[in-house]
């Protein structure tokens, strides 16, 4: 994928706020701190275009991204951090449901989950909540680097089997350290949105 342009557009929090580009998207969800921003910029060549932190929690709005004028990336709010309010755990919850009910230009929804760990109670219930949407259930398995490759497929074995993923064609195993993965996510995004390079 050559990225010609790749530019931040807006921080939305309802409806309202999307943009109205008529893009392909796709969305990324996953727990705080997993790595989505860390993917975006990976994905993207970019150091600092998506805001990354080391403070869990940090995104706490739906973050459009636009790709050569072609399709946007969507980061949304990370679940599961103990020090965030319920109230404003529900308020999060809330806006991704909107934007996963109400956006026709969303494609497909991708799971971060790091790789180093099992998949928690908010993963599995993302993930089923995913796939009701009658999304696929891309599974992108962050900071591999962090583990040999032996490792890595027992890691992705165990993700398979407590997530009950028929197939491990859908876990991809991914490090915006190393890049590792990031040839295989960009085929796997331009069939979902049927890009002609």
């Amino acid at each position: 994928m050559i990225i010609r342009k790749a530019e931040f557009l807006i921080s939305a929090v309802k409806k309202e706020q999307y943009p109205n580009l008529g893009l392909p998207e796709i969305a990324f969800a996953g727990k705080s701190n997993v790595g989505k921003s860390s993917l975006i910029n990976a994905l993207l060549n970019r150091r600092n275009l998506a805001r990354t932190s080391s403070q869990p929690g940090k995104t706490q709005t739906l973050n459009f991204y636009n790709i050569n004028d072609e399709f946007n990336f969507v980061d949304l709010p990370g679940y599961g951090y103990a020090k965030v309010s319920k109230t404003e755990q529900l308020k999060w919850a809330g806006m991704i449901d909107s934007y996963l009910h109400s956006r026709q230009e969303l494609k497909e929804v991708i799971l971060l989950i790091d790789i180093r760990h099992e998949p928690g109670k908010n993963d599995l219930q993302m993930y089923e909540w995913i796939k009701s949407f009658g999304f696929t259930g891309y599974v992108i398995a962050t900071k591999a680097d962090k583990l040999s490759r032996s490792q890595q497929i027992k890691s992705i074995g165990i993700i398979k089997k407590n997530m009950q993923i028929k197939d491990a064609g859908l876990i991809y195993p991914f490090s915006s350290t190393s890049k590792q993965g990031v040839e295989e996510v960009w085929k796997l995004f331009e069939s979902l949105i049927n890009l002609q390079e």
